[in-house]
């Protein structure tokens, strides 16, 4: 993957200048090129190149105009640029920067550009409907990094038989993202049912004992299905950057030993 210049051209010139006369070593030179120095921000440009993610904009606590400044910056730079936790007025803000910009409302995920096709199929559960905002941000997360991305909703283990139903269905992920609230069971079961590797991610749906969705986690992470990774409390994006974390390396494997 090629690098493009962050800087502008007076700083680039600089930067030659002192690699010319000594006084800037090479790699130091490269590092100045590498992200974007915007006074309220560092935008990190190589980190698709170091992950095959490129960075993404953390929304809450920055303004529109800053969200806004962010994206149109790294969509300069790489197919998709997207930000989360977006809410619906911090959008409409945005679009008077960037009125291309998309939207989605249940995942508040803000997106431009269109990514690139990769190999690999993310499957995405819910035990529950409450748990779809959670989930869709996966899913969307998913989809813009270039995954395809399957849905399924409402399986949960208080109707064990909707998710019996859909096993065919669970063989077709090359990484299922399993998010549940309430006592977090979901998760266990989907693992020990496939193949392949599963993400649980549990969300702050439930009852008062649930506290916020700790029972779900500690659920999760006290799991008796080896092996199941387990993110943070409602993080569908984090659940969906380890997704494509293990999909870029089996990607890169099979290239490797082709």
């Amino acid at each position: 993957m090629v690098l493009v210049n962050a800087v502008d051209p007076d700083t680039l010139r600089q930067l030659l200048e002192q690699v010319a006369s000594g006084q800037l070593a090479v790699e130091q030179a490269q590092s100045r090129l590498q992200y974007d120095d915007l006074g309220f921000a560092k935008l990190d440009y190589q980190r698709a190149v170091r992950q095959g993610i490129p960075e993404v904009v953390w929304g809450p606590g920055k303004t529109p105009a800053q969200i806004g400044i962010l994206l149109a910056r790294l969509a300069q730079q790489h197919p998709v640029a997207m930000a989360t936790r977006i809410e619906p007025g911090v959008f409409q803000e945005i679009t008077q920067q960037l009125p291309q910009v998309r939207y989605d409302p249940v995942a508040r995920i803000c997106a431009l550009g269109e990514p690139l096709p990769q190999p690999g199929v993310v499957l995405v559960v819910t035990a529950g409907t409450s748990d779809i905002p959670v989930a869709q941000e996966a899913a969307l997360t998913a989809e813009l990094c270039g995954f395809t991305v399957k849905r399924l909703w409402d399986v949960g283990v208080s109707g064990i038989h909707r998710l019996l139903e859909n096993h065919d269905l669970l063989r077709t992920g090359d990484v299922l993202i399993v998010v549940a609230g309430l006592e977090g069971a979901l998760p266990s079961v989907v693992g020990g049912l496939v193949a392949v590797p599963v993400i649980a991610v549990p969300t702050s749906i439930g009852y008062g004992a649930s506290f916020g969705g700790v029972a779900a986690l500690l659920g999760m992470l006290n799991s008796c299905a080896s092996g199941l990774g387990v993110v943070n409390i409602d993080n569908g994006f984090g659940a969906a950057m380890l997704a494509a974390r293990i999909l870029h390396l089996s990607n890169r494997e099979k290239q490797t030993s082709s």
